[in-house]
């Protein structure tokens, strides 16, 4: 009987979060039950911390894989060797992820993109998305790359911290991408840019200051 395992998450500002994961290999491909346990983990991690997307980097693997779950879907689609291979349009969109909790922020992304991944399988998978899928893709794809949303900012001052709710306060719905959807306002309890400053490790890996990113 296979079971499952809820795997480590890393946190900013573990280095492995700033490498390029690398690309699996056609032996590795071959070899369907070690990719599809290492894949029900990751989804399994996924569920466990609220997520709609993660990326293999985020739990120490450096191979390129990452795994997507809309709210509305039934069953998590697992991508191997995923790129975006086209963008269109561009806009402004809330953002935040579980490697980084506890913070939200507006980020660049697309309106549209087309990509491109193996499957378990070892078949080619063709993604043309928008909307949450569209974000996901281009987060997960970034986290392969050693790239965080936070090198994404409109602005150093479009970042801020959450805080949990009062007591009797609605907690917000905002499912992670490894994590966070877009389109919505800032929730009230969170807090202006100028928490950064308290914040050293994240200061340090703010874009323009050296982390290390390429």
């Amino acid at each position: 009987m296979n079971t499952v395992t809820v795997l480590r998450l890393r946190i900013l500002p573990d280095p492995i979060l700033r490498e390029k994961a690398k690309k699996v290999g056609i032996l590795q491909l071959k070899d369907p039950l070690s990719m599809k346990k290492f894949s029900e983990d990751m989804i399994e991690t996924m569920h466990a911390e609220e997520g709609v997307g993660l990326a293999a980097n985020q739990v120490g693997a450096l191979q390129k894989v990452a795994v997507i779950q809309l709210p509305e879907w039934e069953e998590a689609l697992v991508l191997i060797n995923p790129e975006i291979v086209k963008q269109e349009g561009e806009r402004e969109i809330e953002e935040g992820c579980l490697s980084i909790p506890g913070y939200r922020g507006l980020v660049k992304r697309s309106e549209r993109v087309r990509a491109r991944a193996r499957g378990l399988d070892g078949k080619v998978i063709r993604i043309n998305a928008d909307e949450l899928l569209a974000q996901a893709l281009e987060h997960e794809i970034d986290h392969l790359n050693g790239v965080l949303y936070i090198d994404r900012l409109v602005s150093p001052d479009s970042l801020w911290k959450v805080t949990r709710p009062e007591e009797g306060e609605d907690e917000p719905e905002a499912p992670h991408l490894s994590a966070g959807e877009g389109d919505e306002e800032p929730h009230p309890s969170a807090e202006g840019p100028a928490f950064i400053g308290e914040d050293a490790q994240l200061a340090a890996a703010l874009p323009g200051t050296s982390h290390g990113a390429e």
